[in-house]
């Protein structure tokens, strides 16, 4: 598969200078890690056999035998978030805008985990447009970081269309998302976690996928003992 070409960073002077001063207590005694990385090449599946994620809150269940990709490893923040975007070409946008709503969109959302699947929204991330990086792999640093626990989820929320569907991969990877068990192949009806609707049960689980998206995370700093 061919690497993508180009890397942007979507900065503000304003965001940059709030975003270091969010990082830096932790500087001394944590490390940034990139949950979910992506490798090399990975991206949304367009323009060639052109499949998009829509209507839906998702997040990515399994990558070959890892299962915790998307799992905070501790308690810490959520800096930034990564999407590697595929390149629809203009009739393949035009049918998605139509069909779904618009502009393609998305945010990361940190999910609770609770009993049998279910996912509550605590935080999200402001949603971007995405249109102006398609076929890039574009990074949002975040004016406000996000709060995020040890063992929950970030999660990608799609309000209409984005190119974030890997296709073609084995059947140990798969993707969950928030549409109704009855529904899993429903890709038209809104079920996006936004506004009012904070949870849903993640029940439909999709193989052979993976949403290319990632988050930048640095753990809370480790407290000296006291003497």
């Amino acid at each position: 598969m061919r690497a993508l070409s180009h890397h942007v960073v979507i900065t503000s002077v304003v965001s940059a200078i709030v975003v270091v001063s969010a990082v830096l207590p932790a500087v001394a005694s944590a490390k940034l890690s990139e949950l979910g990385a992506l490798a090399d090449g990975a991206r949304g599946s367009c323009p060639d056999a052109c499949q998009a994620l829509t209507r839906t809150t998702g997040y990515q269940a399994k990558v070959g035998p890892d299962r915790d990709l998307y799992q905070a490893p501790a308690n810490g923040r959520i800096v930034a978030w990564t999407v590697a975007l595929g390149k629809p070409g203009p009739k393949q946008t035009a049918f998605f805008e139509e069909r779904y709503g618009g502009t393609a969109q998305a945010a990361v959302v940190v999910l609770d985990p609770g009993a049998k699947l279910l996912r509550t929204v605590k935080a999200k991330a402001p949603l971007q447009k995405l249109t102006d990086f398609f076929g890039q792999t574009a990074q949002f640093p975040l004016a406000r970081a996000m709060r995020i626990r040890k063992g929950q989820f970030v999660g990608l929320t799609v309000p209409t269309w984005a190119p974030t569907l890997q296709i073609g991969l084995g059947s140990d990877t798969s993707w969950r998302s928030s549409r109704a068990q009855a529904g899993c192949l429903d890709v038209t009806t809104q079920f996006a976690l936004l506004g009012g609707r904070t949870a849903a049960t993640f029940r439909c689980l999709y193989r052979t996928a993976r949403l290319t998206y990632s988050a930048t995370f640095i753990p809370d700093a480790k407290r000296n003992p006291q003497r």
